[in-house]
């Protein structure tokens, strides 16, 4: 589209004459020395800058360069080569996967319906929990009580994984007697949902309660620690709103659906969206950890897969490799369709 003459000039009325628009004339100027600003900008606040720098180096150390070796699983494997030496070798590693037929196609199979099972029990079980309890710190009028029970719920996420695995196998040891049985499989034992033979086996080596008790033990380290993030949307709301509807005679669970939780949507459906990103990206940490072989059925991911694969070292590393792609490639595909449906149903989305 052609510009007109009277978007750069103005016709001065006393002379006669056209002059440049002083608005243009800004924007010409800010346009020219665009990097000028720039750099003023990053010489002016340098300490922010600087206090980015680990950041960036964590991101391209343990994020971009290890990219680099996902090559492999286009390569043939060969210790002796680097990834760029090795020789080119298609889709024959995801073909294994995918169509195979062999024991690994159907163990990459089981694990990643285990991974979908997981994810997707937690996306139900374990995203809500954060919320109710920002609900529920919120109701609480006493900050010192509250600040108590934030700090309880927090702490577990600051615990490592082996010292939080410790604690659930301690809970629902096995043992030879009801004695040695664990705190949590007594108290099952004696509500009578679970058997003495099937409490003194263990628990955790029977698949029946793996997902369960990965479940639970994952709402119990996560839910307080994710709840802040909620909890700041519900103390950014005006206390005006909880005014208004006061006068309007809403009570608290009126006040809770009309004001609380709309004003949480746009947080809520961001943190939904990002948890969609990550619903087949399981850690092998806590699995392998609580796994065995008795438990693969239902405790076998695609992140403890690759992880006993790679290990076997020649071909292992590419069939690693490939599974842990098409593990990334799905969860980008999620995040896609979660934006895009969030996009066009509330108008939040990340992008």
């Amino acid at each position: 589209m052609k510009g007109q003459a009277g978007d750069y000039l103005i016709l001065d009325q006393a002379t006669g004459r056209y002059r440049e628009n002083p608005e243009q004339v800004v924007r010409d100027d800010v346009e020219k020395h665009y990097w000028l600003h720039v750099g003023r900008t990053i010489v002016k606040d340098w300490r922010l800058y600087v206090m980015l720098v680990p950041m960036l180096l964590v991101f391209l150390f343990w994020r971009y360069f290890p990219m680099y070796e996902l090559l492999g699983c286009f390569k043939v494997s060969d210790d002796t080569l680097a990834v760029s030496d090795q020789l080119f070798s298609g889709f024959s590693y995801f073909k294994r996967l995918l169509v195979g037929g062999d024991s690994l196609s159907s163990s990459f199979w089981m694990a990643m319906r285990n991974t979908f099972l997981l994810s997707f029990y937690g996306l139900c079980f374990g995203f809500p929990m954060p919320i109710i309890l920002a609900l529920f710190f919120n109701e609480v009028r006493s900050n010192a009580v509250r600040s108590g029970l934030q700090v309880m719920t927090y702490l577990p996420k600051f615990m490592s994984t082996v010292v939080m695995t410790s604690l659930v196998t301690m809970l629902v040891k096995q043992g030879s007697s009801i004695s040695q049985m664990g705190i949590v499989s007594q108290a099952l034992e004696h509500m009578g949902l679970i058997t003495k033979e099937v409490g003194n086996a263990g628990l955790l080596n029977n698949p029946a309660f793996f997902r369960a008790i990965y479940q639970i033990s994952g709402i119990w380290e996560g839910a307080g620690y994710d709840s802040i993030v909620f909890f700041a949307a519900i103390i950014a709301i005006s206390p005006t709103s909880y005014e208004a509807a006061q006068i309007d005679g809403a009570n608290k669970w009126a006040q809770m659906r009309y004001v609380v939780l709309p004003s949480m949507l746009s947080t809520i459906v961001i943190m939904l969206i990002t948890r969609i990103g990550s619903l087949l990206n399981i850690g092998y940490e806590k699995v392998i950890l609580l796994y065995n072989t008795r438990t693969y059925v239902t405790a076998d991911v695609i992140s403890t897969l690759a992880y006993r694969t790679g290990l076997a070292g020649g071909a292992g590393k590419g069939i690693a490799s490939a599974a842990e792609m098409m593990n990334n490639v799905v969860g980008m595909l999620l995040v896609i369709g979660a934006n895009t449906i969030a996009r066009k149903a509330s108008n939040t989305s990340l992008y």
